[in-house]
């Protein structure tokens, strides 16, 4: 009997076995601390099996009584059996037929080889999906782990079997091979200093291609020797600048890279492969760790400016806010290619919260993508994230990005993952700090391939990093290489890592350079002499040197001084953002008419014909329409519009249905899609449930493409709360730091319900906290009409700043929240509205915001009280100081009131308080709930007795 028949029959033909699991696999092994237990598991148990003959899960002993018995009476046993041992026999030698023939004995010989095989088949398999635990990725020799999943015994093979010859499947390419061969391939292939994870991966193509790329190559045939040379002339330059920090800038922070040096080879790799990918531009984020070696040695950045950022006295030129450390500071830089080729690469600034970089660079990327036009295949930008290993798996935001690599709003062709695993955080081991034996364990959800190299082993980690940026072009998805290393100082250079770490630091004290472990390769093979590379390092010094001279030269007559405050009083100057009537009525006959060829729910139907019918008869317009009209008369004017966030198509409050559906198909009809034959694009996604990552990226995406009207809308206006990182860090203080200026706009559904306390507030009072120096715009509309003219000034003053709106729910159908047409076709955002029932002469004022008017306006109606005039302060922030006091100025105000739904510690009464005391240099008293520690309260009833209370006092009733 044929062993390639029966191969071919059982469909196991050579590469098609290790794509998927054995039947008896066993499960996924424990928690990585175990591994070196792992050789207590109990033997592998040989158990009969149903006649699925693909699987060769079946042992030697059941083939042979299947077999005789088939010989005896074909009919007796089941159909694949039958099947498989007439077609595996066909053509086979006569002596098989019968036991006289002397056909039994050879056929025990076959069927124990063919257990051999089936194991040989396993032990590849097996290889594949486990190697990586045992391999050799810690310079330092700690972590290794015994695992005896792969020892032969495991699969019914032993020493005798070494020189046997065995069919190898796919395993480099195929062919006959003695066990020894294949035991040397898989070994040097999957546990040496480069592993892969890969078998998890969902698609059978790419792991076919990873093993084809990896199986049996040589990887330092695969580098000239001037490959070589450049790698360690970057890794000579990564040391001499850390050294050359260490001793100059005595005690000062810069996390620097050293034991980890090979990053900057690997990332130098990346660049010089850009053109041959046709990436034309790299949008990089990482933390603090190895930062400026970053910059210096990738970026180009002068060494003259990094070393002026040492000096106390140092003021950046054409940053005007408080600026950040050196460690932080993003930098643009456009490189030149050794083949002549021209790079651009945007490293993004980046707050201590290590991780949170990485939803802006994702949507940088995208954005770039548009500029570029390659918003199909999304091959020109390639992002690229660093990560350490302890925050890759600690923080969320790494998941709620890696969520957003395959969705339709947010993919970026995928991004390339390098991870600096230093094996501690802080002070922390890994044993402490996750449950999974790898750092990147978070990446297998996405079924990419995850490389892990020993950093000791510099042509492993570029030729890893070539592999995963030709996986990244080739297949748009998103891919890990995980750098081994280690730290040689503390988490800063002030700390001592031996009070908590001795033994470990002992061995890195004693471990040479990767330069040295990398040179004596290179020595040995005559490619190049220490006196060689000595000479490339005093070359490299000496400019530092000299660099470090011009720096202090400055330095000494640079004078500290007070920087001014920024300000931009452009924030009030009216902009005209009124639509003539007629073409806001033609645009509202776009967006309301019925689609052709679309079956649309009857209530959608009737939505649009109302709308349409308002519009018609010059009716009132309510808050969803005013957006809509918004929305299309900036996209006939050629203004971009992106909204992302959760529901955002339909609307939280099924209020906006900016996508209509067909009943039967699903087929889509987008609305503003519609509004004119050369209008600009308009998109609309729902996000996932994550508020970090969403809000994160489409503040990244507003920073380079400022010319669109960009909105992250929150679900509820409490939900902002799961961003606020993203909000203090970045939204509200980005200029200031880093210069750099977001025209993001954030809707967050806010006003008191009766809905319970997470669903009542947007948390005005701390947006209101992080207001300065003109940072940002924060406001709350009463009328659908200012909400049509704020969006509209947003897209249209000539410079950008992030708004936070606060936005209605129960208003949004509320008849009394409606603008009349001439509303919009005349004048433009009002910052303060006067009371249209009470103009002048009132001796009560009441200041409010938002919701609480209406309920504020209905009560007056039904005490039919005269001497009171309700003032609505619709943008907080910026606060306009002269309309309000002209506002002031018409009515006696004797008595000076702030009313709002918030408790007394929330919403905006602490912020104006202290603005109207100023303005006005009087006294303003406070009506609305008492200070709580909860929003709101939970019923609904109690809710309603609350706002009657707050509506008497307001009017003085006690």
């Amino acid at each position: 009997m044929m062993l390639k028949s029966l191969l071919s029959d059982a469909n196991l033909t050579p590469g098609a076995g290790w794509g998927r699991g054995r039947q008896d696999k066993k499960p996924d092994p424990p928690l990585w601390p175990s591994l070196v237990t792992m050789t207590t598991l109990p033997p592998r148990a040989e158990r009969p099996l149903a006649p699925a003959v693909a699987s060769l899960a079946y042992n030697g002993t059941l083939i042979e009584a299947y077999y005789a018995q088939w010989v005896r009476d074909p009919a007796s046993v089941d159909a694949s059996w039958h099947s498989f041992f007439e077609s595996s026999t066909r053509g086979a030698s006569a002596q098989l037929a019968g036991p006289e023939a002397g056909g039994w004995p050879s056929l025990r010989v076959e069927g124990r080889s063919l257990v051999k095989q089936r194991g040989v088949y396993e032990l590849i398999f097996a290889y594949r999906t486990l190697g990586h635990f045992v391999a050799k990725l810690d310079p330092l020799g700690f972590n290794r782990y015994a695992f005896d999943e792969l020892e032969l015994e495991r699969f019914g093979l032993g020493e005798e079997e070494l020189e046997s010859v065995f069919d190898s499947a796919s395993l480099a390419g195929g062919g006959m091979r003695t066990l020894r061969e294949i035991l040397k391939i898989l070994r040097e292939t999957f546990c040496g200093t480069l592993a892969v994870e890969f078998m998890h991966m969902h698609s059978f193509a790419q792991r076919r291609w990873i093993a084809e790329r990896l199986e049996g190559v040589s990887i330092p045939k695969s580098f000239s020797g001037e490959e070589r040379r450049r790698i360690l002339q970057a890794i000579l330059r990564a040391e001499e600048f850390e050294a050359f920090l260490h001793t100059r800038y005595v005690g000062q922070k810069r996390f620097s890279l050293e034991g980890n040096e090979t990053l900057i080879p690997m990332l130098d790799a990346v660049v010089e492969a850009c053109p041959f990918h046709g990436v034309d531009r790299i949008v990089m984020g990482m933390a603090h760790r190895g930062r400026l070696n970053v910059l210096a040695n990738v970026l180009q950045q002068g060494f003259k400016t990094i070393f002026d950022e040492f000096s106390e006295n140092y003021i950046p030129e054409g940053v005007l806010g408080d600026g950040d450390v050196r460690y932080h500071l993003g930098f643009e830089a456009v490189r030149k290619t050794a083949c002549g080729s021209v790079v651009t690469i945007g490293l993004a600034p980046n707050p201590s919260h290590l991780e949170a970089v990485n939803p802006v660079v994702e949507g940088k990327a995208r954005a770039w993508e548009r500029r570029l036009g390659d918003m199909t295949e999304r091959r020109k930008v390639l992002p690229l994230l660093i990560h350490g290993d302890a925050s890759f798996m600690g923080q969320g935001t790494v998941q709620e990005t890696l969520n957003l690599s395959q969705l339709q709003g947010y993919r970026t062709g995928g991004t390339l993952h390098i991870v600096i695993n230093n094996q501690i955080g802080f002070t922390t081991l890994p044993q402490d700090a996750r449950s999974t034996h790898h750092c990147t364990g978070i990446a297998r959800m996405l079924g990419i391939p995850i490389f892990h190299v020993n950093g000791d082993d510099p042509m492993a980690a570029v030729f890893a990093l070539r592999l995963a940026f030709e996986y990244r072009q080739l297949f748009t998805r998103d891919v890990v290489v995980d750098l081994f290393g280690y730290r040689r100082h503390g988490h800063n250079e002030g700390d001592e890592p031996s009070f908590t770490q001795p033994t470990l630091y002992q061995e890195i004290a004693a471990h040479p350079k990767i330069s040295e472990v990398f040179l004596e390769r290179l020595i040995a093979s005559g490619e190049m002499s220490r006196d060689e590379a000595q000479a490339y390092r005093k070359t490299f010094v000496e400019q530092l040197v000299a660099d470090m001279a011009q720096s202090k030269q400055l330095a000494t007559q640079a004078k500290p001084k007070l920087r001014e405050r920024l300000s931009c009083p452009r924030l009030l100057e009216p902009v005209r953002t009124a639509v003539a009537e007629e073409e806001l009525l033609a645009i509202g006959r776009a967006i309301t008419q019925e689609p052709p060829d679309i079956s649309l729910n009857p209530k959608i139907a009737r939505m649009l014909q109302d709308r349409r019918a308002i519009l018609e008869g010059r009716g009132p317009i309510l808050w969803p329409l005013a957006e809509a009209l918004a929305f299309g008369s900036l996209l006939k004017e050629g203004v971009p519009v992106r909204l992302s966030g959760q529901d955002s198509r339909r609307g939280t409050f099924s209020q906006r249905h900016g996508v209509l559906y067909d009943l039967h198909s699903r087929a889509r009809y987008v609305p503003l899609d519609h509004v004119s034959p050369d209008q600009a694009t308009f998109c609309i996604y729902n996000s996932p449930l994550s508020e970090n990552a969403v809000l994160g990226f489409d503040f990244g995406y507003s920073l380079d493409y400022p010319e669109a009207l960009i909105l992250w809308e929150a679900q509820y206006g409490d939900f902002a709360n799961g961003a606020q990182v993203i909000i203090d860090h970045y939204l509200s203080s980005s200029e200031s730091k880093w210069g750099t200026v977001a025209n993001l706009v954030v809707l967050l559904p806010h006003g008191y319900e009766g809905q319970g306390p997470e669903h009542s507030t947007a948390r005005v009072e701390r947006f209101l906290q992080l207001c300065a120096e003109d940072n940002m715009v924060v406001a709350q509309c009463s009328t659908p009409a200012n909400y049509f003219h704020i969006l509209r000034r947003q897209a249209l003053r000539g410079f950008v700043k992030p708004l936070v709106l606060f936005t209605p729910k129960s208003l949004l159908r509320d008849p009394r929240c409606s603008s009349p047409v001439s509303d919009f076709s005349q004048g433009g955002f009002e910052e303060l509205l006067p009371d249209p029932a009470r103009p002048e002469g009132a001796r009560r004022v009441l200041f409010c915001s938002g919701k609480i008017y209406y309920d504020l306006a209905a009560h007056r109606e039904k005490l039919g009280e005269s001497e009171t005039a309700i003032l609505r302060v619709e943008q907080f922030y910026p606060l306009h100081r002269e309309k309000l006091s002209r506002l002031l100025a018409a009515h006696r105000a004797d008595d000076l009131i702030w009313c709002q739904e918030e408790p007394e510690n929330m919403g905006g009464w602490h912020f104006m308080e202290r603005q109207l005391r100023a303005l006005l240099g009087r006294e303003v008293r406070y009506v609305g709930r008492e200070a709580a520690a909860s929003t709101a309260a939970g019923n609904l009833g109690v809710h309603r007795l609350e706002q009657e209370r707050i509506c008497r006092q307001a009017f003085g009733e006690g």
